[in-house]
């Protein structure tokens, strides 16, 4: 689709005006600084991932493989365990990124020196756990999650503790006092 002359004009005109005065830049602490922030959910994709893996591990190929229905039951059951783990997987590396990229200041990262180390080990595993099936993986992304909830309500001045999830899935998040 091609532009008509007036929009094509002037958007080389603000071009132009752009170079000779640049805009002002705006800095806000995320794109709507709504201060709304909260690993909880991340804790929670990592749960799944490990639950995920579960289900997996209990699946059980049907004996006869002329049997098509039990077939296609197990592997719509794998597909879509499958699916899930590696959206949560996802999930878990979005939400680190948000509120690594958007909350956590220098100040935090002075006070924990780990901090970068945290997400970048929390991104490499939920990569891991999308390419594998793998429950020990799975354990260790729930684990940086942790981690890195801890490190979170630490510098909202909260103390925290580790509760169990009452999930089908057991374990535990990382909750405020």
């Amino acid at each position: 689709m091609s532009r008509s002359i007036p929009g094509s004009l002037v958007s080389r005109v603000l071009r132009a005006v752009d170079r000779v005065s640049a805009p002002a830049v705006a800095e806000a602490h995320c794109d709507i600084p709504c201060g709304i922030y909260d690993p909880h959910l991340m804790q929670i994709a990592a749960l799944t991932v490990v639950r995920m893996n579960q289900l997996i591990d209990g699946l059980e190929l049907a004996g006869d493989p002329r049997n098509k229905a039990e077939q296609a039951k197990y592997h719509n059951s794998l597909a879509r365990y499958i699916l899930v783990k590696e959206e949560h997987a996802e999930l878990v590396k979005r939400e680190a990124r948000i509120i690594w990229g958007d909350y956590f200041k220098p100040e935090h990262v002075e006070k924990y020196p780990d901090l970068h180390a945290t997400v970048w080990n929390i991104m490499k595993l939920a990569g891991k756990n999308r390419q594998e099936v793998n429950a020990a993986a799975a354990d260790e992304l729930l684990t940086a999650t942790q981690r890195f909830a801890e490190i979170f309500w630490d510098t909202k001045g909260a103390k925290s503790s580790k509760q169990p999830s009452r999930q089908a899935v057991g374990g535990e998040i990382v909750l405020p006092a």
